[in-house]
């Protein structure tokens, strides 16, 4: 039987090419049946499946997976309103406020209602600087912004406007960790340290 690393470690590691992420294919994403082009995409780069599920879950997993302080809160509003701005639409009639403050909890709120319309994947990434590789891979979070040959520029073309006038979040088809810190917190939140697979791809010793 393969061994298992504890969870306590999961970003936090010596040498780069064990270095951990989490990906989440989002509902949309699943839908379009894109968890094995995601899946592809990261494994012909060298990176490592270690751990892989399809689940669920209700509302308070995902509000306990995304940040809840008010200064990243009031972001989402701030970039709302910069989106509005730029295209000439007027937040108040179109949302009732132009106050970040209160248009951050509606966003936040479109992002959990978004996550829990349908099942997602769940899974974890190892290898060299996994979490910049997986998000060089995956492309800037506006489809919208991202360029031809990234997951979601090939798969999405949404856009933050759209999402704004139709009071949604924007459908970007995946989620990726931002930095170390945040893909610490979200493996734990999401994995168990039993689920997590140590084992050797084939290639690393030629690869690395």
């Amino acid at each position: 039987m393969a061994k298992r690393r504890t969870l306590i470690r999961a970003t936090d590691r010596a040498h780069p090419h064990q270095e951990r992420t989490l990906v989440l294919v989002k509902p949309d994403g699943v839908k379009r049946g894109l968890v094995g082009e995601a899946i592809k995409r990261f494994e012909q780069r060298g990176l490592k499946l270690i751990a892989l599920k399809m689940i669920a879950p209700g509302a308070k997993k995902f509000h306990d997976h995304y940040p809840k302080e008010q200064a990243w809160i009031a972001r989402l509003g701030e970039k709302t309103l910069s989106s509005f701005q730029k295209y000439g639409l007027d937040p108040k009639k179109m949302l009732g406020t132009d106050d970040p403050q209160v248009i951050g909890p509606q966003v936040r709120t479109w992002i959990i209602e978004y996550m829990t319309s349908g099942p997602v994947a769940v899974m974890v990434i190892e290898g060299v600087h996994a979490i910049d590789m997986v998000r060089k891979i995956v492309g800037p979070t506006l489809p919208n912004m991202a360029e031809m040959g990234t997951f979601r520029g090939d798969y999405s073309v949404d856009s933050p406007t759209l999402a704004n006038v139709n009071q949604r979040a924007i459908r970007n088809l995946i989620h990726a960790s931002e930095n170390a810190a945040e893909a610490r917190h979200e493996i734990n939140h999401w994995f168990t340290p039993e689920e997590l697979h140590d084992y050797k791809r084939a290639e690393e010793d030629v690869m690395f």
